[in-house]
């Protein structure tokens, strides 16, 4: 009986330390997609007044960014690393959950963003 009762309480102890992931929430395509079009929504409320920069955006399966993202530098350059961090985590734990693949080629950023028509655009 006390060896029953020391394995029981051995089972409890191990299964309260099990780590349960950084997030249990399970993350889907529409939650991305609303989630990309609040950053979009938030670039394009400010005008580009002639300097444009970007940011690496979205989670690969095999590391790295899936695209960048021009934005001009009138943004809150804060608020936007928060946003699009919260996306890319977002986008990371997705991966992790529907098991994703890719063709893990590295996404190069521009070399060249400027603001055209009061957007700014990557220039190839």
């Amino acid at each position: 009986m006390k060896t029953l009762f020391k394995i029981f309480v051995l089972l409890v102890a191990f299964l309260s330390f099990q780590c349960s992931g950084s997030n249990d929430e399970v993350i889907t395509q529409p939650m991305l997609d609303a989630k990309k079009a609040e950053i979009i929504n938030y670039i394009n409320s400010f005008d580009c007044l002639g300097s444009c920069n970007y940011i690496a955006f979205g989670s690969k399966p095999c590391g790295g960014p899936k695209e960048y993202l021009p934005f001009p530098s009138s943004v809150n350059l804060t608020q936007l690393q928060q946003m699009v961090a919260e996306y890319n985590e977002m986008d990371h734990q997705y991966n992790i959950q529907t098991n994703a693949i890719s063709d893990c080629a590295v996404v190069l950023p521009p070399t060249t963003v400027e603001c055209v028509n009061g957007d700014c655009v990557v220039v190839y």
